[in-house]
């Protein structure tokens, strides 16, 4: 069986391994106090240009959202999200059930676009019964978006200075985020988000890691916020896990190296898909791909390839996903094209 189903279908690239077993015998002191995570999150935040910002290491990435999105909203507050958005489709109410509403509005190409938001944020404030209405108090988005989209930084710029006027929050999901920086064609950097967005984090579980996900405030995060994280059941009592990870991660650019390479061999994927007359869905510039295939033979090809169901795209045609990472090699994609 060849595997494009998502990016975490394997465990994790072979150098985390290796870390971890060197470190294994080491005793060291738990919850993400030790040296290991130290010494990520000072190189996280060089990579990032926000030295004076935090950095917390959480086990996944529907706590990560539901934590960060809990903690700094008030009670009274939902958060706005693309009705497209990870939140408001794909983590079972995991916001809601923190007992916050996620206030969605119309998505173009999976995004949330700047006019869109300040048209959404102006007619709350004008209706006259907003005091009864559920308060729009941040704004997230994700990057790459589930459509596999990615924001220009001029769009980013837009949000954050509609988000600043309405004194909200920016919160960036980058769950996938490597892939979105290593995509070609992308004028967005590390710097650029950690400048623009109020808290965001880099994810590890899609990106070569065996799970985890490190949230960035590139000021500061908001009070007790690790007792938050431990109320949510997501803190690591051996956060050593997570700290040697993206320690490893972040020496001598291994999380980038890896993010390129999946891109690459997302482009491989489209000329081969191209090349065998597979329709698109839409254009995406990053690991994951979304093609309409015939029923039929999508039957036949799942006895042999393991994709992802999208969406029904007609009554004998569905949208599936074919997503690379970093175990993606060319051999896989060359036994694609011979079943295709």
């Amino acid at each position: 069986m060849i595997s494009f189903e998502n990016d975490y279908n394997q465990g994790a690239h072979p150098e985390i391994l290796k870390r971890l077993m060197e470190t294994n015998r080491e005793p060291l002191s738990g919850y993400g106090t030790d040296p290991y995570c130290e010494n990520a999150r000072k190189k996280i935040l060089a990579a990032c240009g926000c030295e004076g910002g935090e950095v917390h290491f959480l086990v996944g990435g529907t706590q990560t959202n539901a934590v960060v999105i809990d903690a700094m909203l008030q009670g009274y507050e939902g958060v706005v999200a693309a009705d497209t958005g990870h939140v408001a489709v794909h983590e079972a109410g995991a916001v809601e059930f923190t007992g916050h509403k996620v206030l969605t509005v119309p998505h173009r190409d999976g995004k949330i676009a700047p006019k869109v938001l300040e048209r959404y944020l102006a007619g709350f404030y004008q209706d006259e019964n907003h005091e009864h209405m559920v308060f729009p108090g941040m704004v997230y988005i994700s990057h790459p978006t589930e459509f596999g989209t990615l924001y220009t930084k001029q769009e980013l710029e837009q949000l954050s200075q509609i988000c600043r006027q309405y004194e909200i929050p920016l919160f960036l999901d980058g769950a996938r985020l490597g892939y979105g920086l290593m995509s070609s064609g992308t004028d967005v950097t590390l710097p650029d988000i950690a400048s623009l967005c109020d808290v965001f984090y880099i994810g590890g579980t899609k990106v070569g890691a065996l799970c985890g996900e490190a949230v960035v405030f590139p000021r500061k995060a908001p009070r007790h916020f690790m007792t938050a994280v431990k109320q949510h059941g997501a803190l690591l009592a051996k956060g050593r896990l997570l700290g040697i990870q993206f320690d490893t991660l972040f020496t001598d650019d291994l999380y980038f190296e890896i993010s390129r390479h999946a891109i690459q061999m997302a482009e491989e994927l489209k000329e081969v898909l191209r090349k065998k007359g597979s329709r698109f869905a839409w254009e995406s510039p990053t690991n994951q791909q979304f093609v309409i295939l015939e029923d039929e033979m999508l039957e036949r090809l799942k006895k042999e390839v393991a994709v992802s169901f999208w969406e029904k795209a007609d009554e004998n045609h569905t949208t599936v996903r074919f997503a690379t990472s970093w175990a993606t090699e060319s051999g896989d994609i060359r036994r694609l094209e011979e079943l295709l």
